[in-house]
């Protein structure tokens, strides 16, 4: 991330303090790999023109900004961006905060724009515009805390990352081919990272958020903000850190050291990793059940005695 700064310079002036630009995936996660793929997504804060609410970053120069991102890139020999650069959005944080709950919030990737900068996100530029978008898209999740701040839970974040995480297994569902042979074995890979990387971004929020109500029977909008500045494995050595969770201490240590394994597994060139998984893929498979086992067994027993856990449950 340091090296693709410095060569995003003029990148960062232009952006200034209107807007940011902040990794997803596996550079969000700070795990990144040799064969890792760079995901983005560029946001910008509102201001006013002639009494308009509008992005701050203007459509060309966010065009520019999109020109200085992929130059970079490829100067450094990191892979393009995905689907030819389909999804390198400019995003106003007005249509994050105003499609929650919209029908179309998932076309239009604002679904997982959003929930991605909460859960898995480090900023690359426009670090100020970051830390402030954050705080909007908190202040629209926790609209409710004035009213109930000593028993607040976050049932609003809590139920949009179960959406996402259906979202993201309904997707690969629809989207994966199944002919022919190698297709499927790709398809096979991605249900396995799936499994694992999504898996953990998702419900390792929600066991912070648990454990934060668990401790103090609520879970404040600077609780929230803290959490977005851990990664997700973080999240889980958070538990560690506290022996209030003692009882989940095992299964915790258990998760991580899973997704490691998993780490190790698939930072492959990508025809090897097709070639192993093709000839492992029982074994690899069964351990993703496994991975998800445990973590339901994390979630329930944190979860004991915990009416924030019903309303996740039901």
């Amino acid at each position: 991330m340091k090296q693709l700064r410095s060569e995003l310079t003029e990148a960062n002036t232009r952006l200034g303090s209107k807007a940011c630009v902040y990794a997803t995936g596996s550079f969000g996660r700070l795990e990144v790999g040799d064969n890792s793929d760079l995901d983005l997504f560029i946001v910008s804060k509102i201001g006013e023109v002639d009494g308009v609410k509008t992005s701050q970053l203007r459509h060309l120069d966010a065009i520019l900004v999109k020109a200085d991102l992929i130059s970079a890139i490829r100067k450094l020999g990191i892979p393009d961006f995905d689907a030819d650069g389909k999804y390198l959005g400019h995003y106003s944080v007005q249509q994050f905060t105003g499609s929650l709950g919209a029908p179309d919030d998932d076309a239009q990737n604002t679904l997982t724009g959003r929930l991605l900068l909460f859960l898995e996100s480090q900023p690359l530029l426009g670090e100020e515009a970051y830390s402030d978008i954050i705080d909007d898209v908190i202040a629209s999740y926790w609209r409710d805390y004035g009213d109930h701040a000593e028993k607040f839970m976050p049932a609003f974040l809590a139920n949009d990352i179960l959406r996402l995480w259906r979202t993201f297994c309904v997707n690969y569902e629809a989207r994966t081919e199944r002919d022919p042979h190698d297709k499927k074995i790709e398809g096979k890979i991605k249900n396995y990272k799936l499994k694992h990387s999504r898996m953990l971004t998702c419900y390792s929020a929600l066991l912070y958020l648990l454990g934060v109500f668990k401790l103090e029977n609520t879970v404040s909008p600077d609780r929230a903000k803290s959490m977005t500045k851990l990664t997700p494995t973080a999240r889980l050595q958070w538990l560690l850190d506290h022996q209030e969770f003692k009882a989940i201490h095992g299964v915790t240590n258990h998760l991580l050291e899973m997704y490691a394994e998993f780490l190790e597994k698939t930072d492959r060139p990508k025809q090897e990793l097709i070639a192993a998984f093709d000839e492992n893929s029982s074994d690899w498979m069964e351990g993703s059940y496994v991975f998800g086992d445990k973590m339901f067994e994390a979630l329930s027993t944190i979860g004991e005695d915990n009416r924030f856990y019903r309303l996740i449950v039901v």
